[in-house]
Formats: C-alpha cells, structure tokens, sequence
C-alpha cells in the first residue's frame, strides 16, 4: 500500500472514522460521491479545501481496505 499520510483517524473527529488530514470529511463520503458518479474535479469544486491528492488517498485507503475484509455478499 502505498503511503497514506492524508488519512487521518481521531475518536474527536467524526467519531474516529478515518477522515481527510483532519478535517470532517471522511473517507467514506469521498468514496460515495465518485460512486455515485461524482467526479474528482467535481468533488474538489464542492469542497474546495481538498486536493486532488486527498480524493486519490482516500480511494488506496478505501480500496486496501477492501482487499483486507472478507465482505460476504448476498447470493454469493
């Protein structure tokens, strides 16, 4: 995994999710935005205190975390 220095957990911001550099953004909601088919120049117009670098971690994070569950899916 690449370095993920932008990640950030603290129980004081957002009940210790992992969060971008601190802020009350979490990794999580930056995840469900391109998801749901925002794009990262999208995203960094409606939070224009992120970088783009932000968006590009907090995707690694997400995705080494689905590489370290086992997610049981229905009818799988």
């Amino acid at each position: 995994m690449g370095q993920l220095d932008r990640i950030t957990v603290a129980a004081e911001v957002m009940g210790g999710r992992a969060c971008i550099r601190g802020l009350r953004v979490t990794v999580g909601l930056i995840v469900g935005q391109i998801g749901a088919g925002q794009s990262i120049e999208d995203l960094l117009a409606e939070y224009p205190y992120l970088e783009r670098e932000d968006v590009l971690q907090a995707l690694r994070y997400a995705a080494w975390l689905a590489e370290e569950r086992e997610v049981i899916l229905a009818g799988a």
